[in-house]
């Protein structure tokens, strides 16, 4: 996969080949342009595609587990209507979960936090604010919203999460240094559901079952009453396949917590 101080390596030598040309022999400004745009695009490109590894390692799976286990994972919870639904449904198949929260959720709903580690699911960071603009933020901000994140966790559970799924799945150089100041493991996934959209439970169902594997990280968003319906239906699958479902960290055989 595309790396991006290798990118920024391979483009700077590429300026500096076209600079040392200019010198010698007068070229237009088109090659500068171009070579700009190309940067721009996979920089972009790379930034939005968690699974690239592009600004910073990820964990998406574990292809080498030996038994018939996959993870399946919520963002942008605790919801006050649609957490506890999925709590139920998970206890109901035996399955166990991690949940990626938003930090200023888990003060609004420390109870149903609290029921997520009693029931035996795993805690991440999702950031604090989940804003629009989180990919805008510089590293001191990123870093502000992890750490409150965090202490909201461990005020409301006495635990502290070193699993983190960045928000929108973006990741940038910001990002890429609070992580590695704050010394969190990020967490991708395999199998994106898409759930958050406007296609069917149906589609959204067969996106996951169709290309299921062990080993797999399923994302899943604890939102709406759409997913708590395709987890009733995946859990049902995944019981007659004689797949389990556990927790992230134990996929991956890796500390939830410090």
């Amino acid at each position: 996969m595309l790396k991006y101080p290798v990118i920024n390596n391979i483009f700077r030598v590429a300026f500096a080949a076209i600079i040392l040309l200019d010198v010698f022999k007068e070229i237009s400004w088109w090659p500068y342009i171009l070579l700009g745009a190309i940067w721009l695009t996979i920089t972009i490109i790379g930034s939005f595609h968690i699974r690239w590894n592009y600004h910073l390692p990820a964990l998406h799976g574990n292809k080498n587990i030996p038994n018939n286990l996959v993870a399946i994972t919520f963002d942008d919870g605790p919801h006050p209507n649609f957490t506890p639904k999925v709590l139920e449904l998970l206890q109901k198949y035996n399955a166990k979960a991690s949940f990626f929260c938003v930090g200023h959720q888990v003060h609004q709903f420390g109870g149903i936090v609290k029921k997520i580690v009693a029931n035996g699911h795993t805690i991440g960071n999702h950031t604090y604010s989940h804003s629009n603009k989180f990919g805008f933020y510089g590293t001191q901000k990123v870093i502000l919203e992890l750490q409150r994140t965090n202490r909201a966790i461990k005020e409301t559970t006495g635990l502290d999460p070193k699993m983190y799924r960045p928000a929108f799945g973006v990741t940038n150089p910001s990002i890429t240094k609070a992580v590695k100041k704050l010394q969190l493991t990020t967490i991708g996934w395999n199998i994106r559901s898409l759930d958050t959209t406007k296609r069917s439970k149906k589609t959204v169902l067969e996106r996951i079952t169709n290309k299921i594997k062990k080993g797999d990280i399923i994302l899943l968003h604890d939102s709406s009453d759409k997913t708590v319906e395709v987890l009733e239906q995946l859990l049902l699958f995944l019981k007659q396949n004689e797949i389990q479902s556990v927790t992230v960290d134990q996929l991956l055989d890796i500390k939830a917590y410090a």
